[in-house]
């Protein structure tokens, strides 16, 4: 089973991410700031990571350049996931941008092709 890392601040999001993406067989795990993320990261084994850009300590783009630094981790794909207009410009290199309030089946059909 594909395993994908939330990161996100708002309970409201991580919840809502966590059970799409569960109800479409996928398992998760949730992080509510870049810290929490990077433990996981370096604990367990993602396929895919959904990123917000606005978060306390850290920002997205932070936590996205320490990733892209570590040999093994830097090809996890990223989904850039965040309420800030102009988004897409943040983070180059991640595979998609979208931006809150997000179209569900526009997500679940760029995790589905992202992961095959």
């Amino acid at each position: 089973m594909k395993k994908i890392l939330i990161i996100d601040d708002d309970p409201v999001i991580q919840t809502y991410l966590a059970n799409l993406l569960k109800d479409n067989g996928y398992e998760t795990a949730v992080a509510k700031d870049a810290k929490k993320a990077m433990e996981l990261v370096n604990s367990q084994s993602f396929d895919l990571i959904t990123l917000d850009l606005d978060m306390p300590e850290e920002w997205g783009t932070r936590f996205f350049g320490k990733l892209a630094q570590d040999k093994q981790k830097k090809n996890i794909p990223v989904i850039v996931i965040s309420g800030m207009s102009g988004n897409e410009y943040a983070i180059p290199k991640a595979v998609a941008s979208l931006t809150k309030p997000f179209d569900q089946k526009e997500l679940l059909k760029i995790v589905r092709d992202v992961l095959k």
